[in-house]
């Protein structure tokens, strides 16, 4: 991929598989580089409550602000897109590729359900239990098999596990 080319990656998988702690340590891998990146977890975009219980309304609402956020970034020069997000159905995936302005290659981390329990366990939230359920729930399902363009494990130090994607994009100059 030439250092001109807009692109996105969005990291994916159940709740406690670690994507933002992933999308995080390739920001900085990306930062100590030298390139423009951007990085967004999705679910902060989304985080709130506007009244409405519908199906889709939070998934709708992270679209709504992605799109002037993104906009920033790319006026500002990114390139590069690091986005972090569970995805529950195939059709948000394709509703997120049509909202983008660039293609996204998608990446669905794993890791034993025995792990994604030990570290959402720890957290006291009272939300946390809601997301240990739905955890559970989603490696059964698994709602993006088929989706992704590339699996990986993500049971081993977070820099292995980074430095694995960002070689698989190409999105690392040598130094």
């Amino acid at each position: 991929m030439s250092d001109g080319d807009l692109a996105a990656v969005l990291l994916t998988g159940p709740f406690g598989v670690g994507k933002s702690a992933v999308a995080a340590e390739m920001a900085d891998a990306l930062e100590r580089r030298a390139v423009r990146y951007a990085m967004l977890d999705l679910d902060y975009l989304a985080w709130g409550y506007a009244g409405s219980d519908e199906d889709g309304a939070e998934f709708r609402m992270m679209l709504r602000n992605l799109e002037p956020v993104l906009a920033n970034y790319l006026a500002a020069g990114v390139d590069r897109v690091i986005l972090a997000r569970t995805i529950h159905a195939a059709s948000e995936l394709e509703r997120l590729r049509a909202t983008l302005p660039m293609p996204i290659r998608v990446v669905r981390l794993a890791v034993p359900l025995a792990e994604i329990e030990r570290r959402l366990g720890a957290d006291v939230t009272s939300g946390r239990a809601d997301d240990l359920r739905r955890a559970a729930e989603q490696v059964r399902a698994s709602p993006t098999d088929g989706e992704e363009d590339l699996v990986v494990s993500n049971d081993r130090p977070l820099g292995e596990v980074a430095g694995e994607i960002l070689a698989w994009l190409e999105w690392t100059p040598r130094l």
